[in-house]
């Protein structure tokens, strides 16, 4: 119930926000384009393009787009193979549904640990989100350049990512040995179940968010 109603309000609240904020038809697709009556295809094929996100076009760039890939892959796997089964089955996850989810989750936790890499340094807090705060603590920002819309929320949903990384995996591993009794492989299960869940959303509200950066961009150019 709690998995249920945590996927059904972060839904709608990004159905909300791009119902609200969305740019208009014509500054993505253009007010010369025929056929117009194919806008509703035109926006779920704009919104796949943009979760391939940009990369410099070299070595790192592209090893950094494929770990991207590979994660997003994965990752739809492991939340249609660790949630399918007790939301909409009734019944916990054993046969194939495990041993696929076993398979994706070392090489999810191994893009993670590759992009936490790659992306923390883009992914500091080092300009001015919050003035009021930095007067505050008396604090100057390390970079003057603008803050880009969602950009703020795109890193808090980062790290918290990298975060909540770090119980599901520990949880699934320690799970594996004769350490823990009956009743510590009932906390770890719930350990790993929630922070799954928690992992779950904010990386759909990272994915989101990051879908309408490019989106505001394609809007401007």
């Amino acid at each position: 119930m709690v998995s249920i109603m945590g996927f059904v309000a972060c839904l709608a609240t990004m159905a909300l926000h791009f119902i609200i904020s969305k740019p208009k038809a014509d500054d993505l697709f253009g007010k010369d384009r025929s056929m117009r009556i194919l806008d509703p295809l035109r926006w779920p094929i704009l919104f796949l393009t943009l979760l391939f996100v940009e990369q410099k076009w070299n070595l790192v760039g592209a090893l950094r787009k494929l770990v991207f890939l590979l994660a997003l892959l994965c990752f739809a796997v492991l939340v249609v193979t660790g949630f399918v089964p007790p939301l909409i089955l009734g019944k916990a996850i054993s046969g194939w549904w495990l041993v696929i989810h076993a398979t994706f989750s070392p090489v999810f936790a191994a893009c993670v640990a590759i992009l936490a890499v790659m992306w923390a340094d883009n992914s500091r807090l080092d300009k001015n989100y919050w003035p009021w705060l930095n007067r505050v603590l008396r604090r100057l920002p390390q970079s003057n350049t603008l803050v880009e819309k969602y950009e703020l929320g795109r890193k808090i949903c980062f790290w918290l990512i990298l975060f909540l990384a770090l119980p599901v995996i520990l949880s699934a591993v320690l799970s594996m040995f004769t350490l823990f009794g009956t009743y510590g492989q009932e906390l770890l299960l719930g350990l790993h179940r929630y922070s799954t869940l928690s992992l779950a959303l904010f990386s759909m509200a990272w994915l989101y968010l990051s879908v309408m950066t490019e989106m505001q961009k394609n809007a401007a150019g």
